[in-house]
C-alpha cells in the first residue's frame, strides 16, 4: 500500500508531460499529430519510473500502434502495475481549438482493471448521492426520475450529459420531451462523466454509447470520488449499422470478447469495472474546460491543471503546477519546444 501511495505524484507527471507535449498542436487541425505527441512524451515518463508496468488499455493492438499499445511492457522495473490510458480524449476538440481535450491515465495493481476490448460501451454514470438507485437493465427514463428523487430534485432540474451523436438521437429527445436538461458535446466523455461527480457542477448524470476502454478509465475515477457506474458492451452493428463492415467488425469484437471472457450486453457493475481501490487516476487539461484550465504557455514557461485521485484514500487534487521546458530531459526537449 505504501509503495502505491510514494509514487502517486509521478503519474501526474506523466499526463502533464502528454499535455505540454500535445500543446504545440492546439488549433492546427491535425488530430494525429496531437496524439502522437502525447503518446510519445507519456511512454517516456513511463519508462523512466521504477515500476513493472502492462499497457491494458492503450493505443491499440500491437499491428496498429507502435507505442503504447496493448501489452507493451513499460518502466524500470520494480511495482506491478497494469496501466490504462488515453493520451488525448478529445483528440479533435485539440485539433480544432476546442474546450475539453484531456490527458487520461489510470494505474491498478494487476488484475483489478476490466481489460475492455476496443469496442463501444453503453455507460450510466452518477456522483454518491444517486449511486444506490441506478440500473442499466432497466428503461433510461424510470433510472432519469429515480436519479432525480435521489438528488432531490425535480425532474425537470436534473442536467444529463451525452455525446452530440445520431445514435442518442432518441434517448435526446426523450430526455427533452421529460423536460430534462440535455448538456451535449461531440467528444470527451471521461470528463463528462466525470463532471456527474463532481462538487459545484450542473452535470447530474452521464448516459450514452462511447469507447468501452475510455468507459474503464471513467469508472477508476468515479470509484475514486464516491460515485457509481454501469456499462454494458455494444456491437457495432448497433452503433453503426449503415457501416457496410459492420458484421465483420462485430464478429472481431465477439472474438476478442470471448478471449478475455467478458459477454457482449451483458450489464457490467463498478467492481466488474474496476475492483478494489488500490489505484491512481490522472488527467490533465490539454484545452481549457469546464473542470480544469488548459495548457498556457509563455515562450520555455509553461502550467498546466491535473485531477489527480487515489482510490484507497479518496483524495482528490487539483495541482497547478509551472514547468520551465528548457530545463527538461533533451528527449522531451524535442517534443515540448
Amino acid at each position: 500500500m505504501l509503495r502505491m501511495r510514494s509514487i502517486v505524484f509521478e503519474f501526474s507527471r506523466i499526463t502533464e508531460q502528454g499535455a505540454l507535449a500535445a500543446y504545440k498542436y492546439i488549433g492546427r487541425h491535425d488530430k494525429n499529430k496531437a496524439d502522437d505527441a502525447a503518446v510519445k512524451a507519456m511512454r517516456y515518463m513511463m519508462n523512466i519510473l521504477e515500476i513493472d508496468g502492462e499497457i491494458v488499455i492503450g493505443e491499440g493492438e500491437m499491428d496498429e500502434a507502435p507505442m503504447l499499445y496493448i501489452g507493451e511492457k513499460v518502466g524500470r522495473g520494480g511495482m506491478q502495475l497494469d496501466i490504462a490510458c488515453d493520451p488525448i480524449d478529445g483528440t479533435n476538440l485539440v485539433a480544432e481549438g476546442k474546450n475539453n481535450g484531456v490527458c487520461v491515465l489510470a494505474a491498478a495493481e494487476k488484475g483489478l482493471m476490466l481489460k475492455a476490448p476496443d469496442m463501444y460501451m453503453e455507460k450510466l454514470a452518477v456522483s454518491e448521492s444517486a449511486k444506490d438507485v441506478i440500473d442499466l437493465d432497466r428503461p433510461l427514463k424510470d433510472n432519469l426520475i429515480d436519479i432525480a428523487k435521489a438528488l432531490g430534485k425535480d425532474i425537470s432540474e436534473l442536467t444529463v450529459a451525452i455525446l452530440d451523436r445520431k445514435r442518442h438521437e432518441k434517448a435526446i429527445e426523450m430526455m427533452k420531451s421529460m423536460n430534462i436538461k440535455v448538456y451535449t458535446s461531440g467528444e470527451g466523455d471521461i470528463l463528462m462523466g466525470l463532471l456527474s461527480c463532481m462538487p459545484y457542477s450542473d452535470v447530474d448524470v452521464l448516459y450514452g454509447v462511447g469507447g468501452a476502454p475510455e468507459g474503464v478509465l471513467l469508472a477508476t475515477a468515479i470509484r475514486a470520488l464516491g460515485g457509481n457506474m454501469q456499462g454494458r458492451l455494444v456491437p457495432y452493428t448497433q452503433v453503426y449499422p449503415e457501416d457496410a463492415n459492420c458484421g465483420a467488425l462485430a464478429e472481431e469484437e465477439a472474438r476478442r470478447c470471448a478471449e478475455i471472457g467478458v459477454e457482449i450486453g451483458k450489464k457490467l457493475v463498478l467492481d466488474d469495472l474496476i475492483r478494489g481501490d488500490d489505484f491512481i487516476f490522472s488527467l490533465t487539461g490539454v484545452t481549457n474546460g469546464e473542470l480544469l484550465q488548459g495548457v498556457r504557455r509563455n515562450g520555455t514557461m509553461a502550467t498546466t491543471e491535473t485531477l489527480l485521485m487515489r482510490g484507497k484514500s479518496q483524495t482528490i487534487r487539483i495541482i497547478k503546477s509551472t514547468h520551465l521546458l528548457n530545463k527538461k530531459d533533451e528527449y522531451l526537449l524535442d517534443l515540448l519546444l
